[in-house]
């Protein structure tokens, strides 16, 4: 649509048709009044008024130049989250119906805010109401063990981690096989996931990639266990890289004393949940078992949380992960939301970056959503330098979030935030002076601004600031 700009002088006390004539002959240059016109003069030549045409706009551009203003809404399918600010409207969402209907090109959602700001509230609210609907939610790891209450509220179940606990998990496990895949594909991807998990673990532990041997040692140490037990443990793979087996080393036309070398230094770090710090929580079969069917499961990992070991929090996410993925995988298993609480605390490692954005890239394979809860965008500094490959992982998992959820934000983080998000100035201004509970939704070519409403049921259940 074409827009008109013009701007003409129109003498007041005249007829219709003169005053038609005199806008038609005005677009171009606009008569200047007569030096003898008195401003508030009656009769004819008497004061003379600035008029300018209407301003006429399609809707696309009108949302840019006057954000919040021109929105119609997310319609009624979905979770009530609160009320729209500006429009005075319910707000709903649901990631799974806005990417049917293409507003959204993936389930992802990036939750960010200070302290303080709402961000827990925000996310049990849209994941405890969200179970009204069907939908059910995983938190992997729990580092303050602040979803406890929440889980067992909705009838879900918290699994408590931590040295010294009862609880075991063996990461190894294969989970329950989907009825729509058969036996070899389910071993295939059994074997994959194995693999993949002791490479994370391997790498996260050494603070490096593996190299081309070690590569070598780790898959020919799992193909033995694999093939001598049904069930493998993490125990059985280390004792397997110590003392490889000579036949599996014939077959790959290795000498066994090279391919104890070769391993060793992948063992001695995949031996630390064996013997180390983590013993005792993933170092033999599982005492607890996954069930599908509850609407929330959250791993309790304070007691790592609390003493600020960051490395074994990562540790324990990779396994925890790996341990759902069976369940997640399953297509019968429904729509899942699997919560990253602290996201900075586990974003500082490269090689679970790599496990996390493939979660992120077959999420809607999965039909999962996650969500990455994080403080600020300037966490991402922490996680490597410009051009690392840990920071380009953190950017990408930014990337592959289609909602954006920004709640308060200093000032100082603002200029980050815009960068990284894309946000307009409009945005970016809304966001700096947010209160408590209010936050910016933002999707592809789309914001409003949501105040949340809470029960008092809920406000009592979702505090955090409980010991303050």
């Amino acid at each position: 649509m074409t827009t008109r700009h013009s701007a003409y002088f129109e003498q007041d006390g005249t007829d219709r048709a003169t005053r038609r004539t005199n806008r038609r002959s005005a677009y171009d240059v606009p008569p200047k009044p007569r030096a003898d016109a008195v401003e508030g003069e009656s009769g004819t030549g008497r004061g003379w008024r600035l008029r300018v045409d209407t301003h006429r706009a399609t809707t696309r551009i009108l949302r840019v130049a006057y954000p919040f203003l021109a929105e119609g809404g997310l319609g009624a399918d979905g979770t009530y989250i609160g009320s729209d600010v500006f429009s005075g409207g319910s707000f709903v969402y649901d990631p799974w119906v806005l990417y049917q209907a293409r507003v959204i090109t993936n389930p992802n959602i990036l939750l960010a805010g200070v302290i303080g700001s709402g961000k827990s509230s925000t996310a049990k609210a849209l994941i405890t109401r969200s179970v009204a609907l069907g939908h059910k939610a995983y938190v992997p790891c729990d580092p303050k063990g602040e979803w406890t209450a929440v889980a067992e509220a909705i009838g879900g179940a918290t699994i408590k981690l931590g040295p010294g606990l009862p609880t075991r998990l063996n990461p190894l496990d294969a989970g329950r096989r989907p009825a729509t895949v058969d036996v070899g594909e389910w071993q295939r991807i059994v074997w994959s996931r194995r693999r993949a998990l002791l490479g994370t673990l391997a790498e996260s532990t050494l603070g490096r990639p593996m190299t081309a041997v070690e590569h070598t040692a780790l898959d020919l140490a799992l193909e033995t266990v694999s093939s001598q037990v049904p069930t493998p443990t993490i125990p059985d793979v280390v004792v397997a890289l110590f003392t490889p087996d000579s036949e599996f080393a014939r077959r790959a036309s290795l000498q066994t004393t090279t391919l104890t070398d070769d391993g060793r230094e992948v063992a001695h770090a995949i031996r630390r949940l064996v013997h180390g710090d983590l013993s005792g929580m993933f170092d033999g079969p599982s005492t607890t078992e996954f069930d599908p069917a509850l609407p929330m499961v959250t791993l309790d990992s304070s007691w790592l949380g609390a003493g600020g070991n960051d490395e074994a929090l990562r540790l324990t996410l990779a396994c925890a992960s790996s341990w759902l993925e069976a369940a997640v995988a399953d297509p019968a298993g429904g729509n899942r939301y699997i919560v990253y609480d602290e996201g900075w605390r586990v974003m500082r490692d490269a090689a679970l970056l790599r496990r996390m954005q493939e979660q992120w890239k077959l999420s809607r394979a999965w039909g999962v959503s996650n969500i990455l809860i994080v403080h600020r965008l300037s966490d991402l500094a922490a996680v490597g330098d410009l051009g690392s490959e840990a920071r380009a992982l953190a950017e990408g998992l930014l990337a592959d979030c289609s909602t954006r959820i920004m709640l308060r934000q200093e000032s100082d983080q603002l200029s980050r935030t815009a960068s990284l998000l894309g946000l307009t100035d409009v945005e970016i201004a809304t966001i700096a002076k947010l209160p408590k509970g209010r936050a910016l939704w933002r999707l592809p070519n789309r914001s409003f601004v949501v105040q949340l409403v809470r029960h008092a049921r809920e406000v009592e259940l979702f505090d955090t600031d409980a010991r303050m």
